[in-house]
């Protein structure tokens, strides 16, 4: 028993969660000094979302964020989100791809990787972990949780020990849904540790309401570090707050050690903004309550609404109900895969499909067709010869890592964006998001041909004497 650690999300899961990574840097920048002073165990600010939100939508560099932050988080380690072989994209890369982002990442300050794969193919993980410890960083190896009547928790604790004998230096429950419930989540942490010797961090997301109860059956089960936002951006599709665990664990041998007058401070600046963002209606507040379907369907916050979306573009809404029920046997079908991206919008789609056409399988997406041809790894249980026949036909389906079906990409990368080549992270902007990357580009350009011709300007005035 010992005193519990926090990493704080506040950063990237929480806005991610609540505002669609839309936070900037600007807005982080004031406080990130008094982050660093509070004594996290780390500050997740990186990976996941925000790089793809960085060039979409904020025209921010998002190598330029992590150097800015470091240059202020002197103390505290940086931490990020990958999504081992697909990196921060929705697809495998090549391996020079990955090893490359993740030497980059690293050189511009990020200290601890947490690299998951959303089928938990450790096959997946492979190359960004050797990467990482290669580079002297700490690599965390997440397990993504779901619910299914293959996954035991022997099957979770079997995965913990390959990850801990592949060399990852902690461990991470990755409850991406809000589906872990709390006696269960005392039970597979202290089987973990049990069978493990290196840390263990759970991660959780507050949308069934069970989080903070799920910490606290984890944390009395010997659980090493729990994830938790500060309190303006906590709870609904967020983690549970800072603030609230570190007054329940105070005078506890579990005590943090962390100061909430400090912590106070912080979220006295963080208020005005999270209220900006839910005048301007970014912040909903619908995803700040309970949602109670996350336990009846296991199915997460996000995927719900992609669902929603994509039946009022084909005008049958009145189908949701049978959408829904249609999800667990898509993922029945499909080998029991986790439901967190790509996974999610492969087995959603497929549903949609399914009912939309009155008929199973009759419509396949090019996703659903890949994903059974073994191109994003192998699925929990094998699924039936049958289904494979129904949806692939004859074509033959790869039992190797689906990386190794893939030639080295990052010269040719190079060579089709070296026109807006000014550092060589761009390289790896392009190779994740080609499209957001090259207006990002442009944007900059335009930017810096700006300032030079205010400078010019500026060189040519003559003042009177």
């Amino acid at each position: 028993m010992s005193k519990v650690k926090i990493t704080e999300t506040v950063l990237r899961d929480a806005h991610q969660s609540l505002i669609a990574t839309r936070m900037k840097f600007h807005e982080m920048e004031p406080i990130l000094e008094d982050l660093d002073k509070v004594g996290y165990n780390a500050l997740e600010m990186w990976g996941g979302a925000t790089f793809d939100s960085c060039l979409r939508f904020l025209n921010e560099d998002p190598w330029e964020r992590l150097r800015k932050i470091r240059s202020k988080v002197k103390d505290t380690k940086l931490q990020m989100l990958l999504r081992g072989q697909n990196i921060l994209g929705y697809k495998h890369y090549a391996d020079d791809v990955v090893v490359e982002f993740v030497k980059r990442s690293i050189a511009n300050g990020i200290d601890v990787i947490r690299i998951f794969d959303a089928l938990n193919d450790t096959r997946n993980l492979r190359v960004a972990m050797e990467t990482t410890k290669k580079e002297g960083a700490h690599a965390q190896a997440a397990i993504s949780y779901t619910i299914s009547p293959v996954h035991t928790t022997e099957v979770y604790v079997k995965l913990a020990k390959e990850m801990e004998s592949m060399g990852a230096d902690s461990i991470c429950i990755k409850d991406m849904s809000g589906l872990l419930t709390p006696y269960y989540s005392y039970e597979l942490v202290k089987a973990i540790k049990e069978n493990t010797s290196i840390p263990l961090e759970l991660h959780s997301h507050a949308t069934s309401g069970l989080a903070s109860m799920t910490y606290l059956k984890g944390i009395e089960a010997g659980v090493d570090i729990i994830d938790t936002a500060m309190s303006p951006f906590s709870m609904g599709t967020s983690q549970p707050p800072t603030e609230s665990f570190v007054a329940t664990l105070q005078g506890t041998p579990y005590d943090t050690g962390l100061d909430l007058q400090r912590l106070n401070k912080i979220a006295e600046y963080l208020t005005p903004i999270k209220e900006s963002y839910m005048k301007s209606g970014l912040l909903d507040p619908k995803v700040l309550g309970v949602d109670i379907n996350t336990l009846i369907y296991q199915v997460p916050g996000g995927m719900l609404s992609n669902l929603v979306s994509q039946l009022k573009m084909q005008n049958a809404l009145d189908k949701f109900d049978d959408v829904l029920k249609e999800v667990p046997r898509v993922r029945e079908d499909l080998g029991y895969p986790p439901l967190v991206t790509p996974t999610s919008q492969i087995v959603g789609t497929q549903a949609v499909f399914n009912v939309i056409s009155g008929e199973r399988y009759k419509m396949v997406p090019k996703e659903v067709k890949e994903y059974v041809r073994g191109m994003y790894g192998k699925s929990t249980v094998p699924m039936t010869q049958e289904m494979i026949e129904k949806i692939i036909g004859n074509e033959e389906v790869i039992t190797g890592r689906p990386a190794d079906t893939i030639q080295p990409q990052l010269v040719e990368i190079r060579n089709s964006m070296k026109e807006y080549l000014e550092q060589e992270e761009d390289v790896l902007s392009y190779a994740l998001f080609p499209q957001p990357a090259e207006n990002f580009f442009k944007y900059r350009q335009a930017e810096k041909y700006k300032i030079d011709s205010e400078l010019v300007d500026r060189e040519n005035k003559t003042y009177p004497v």
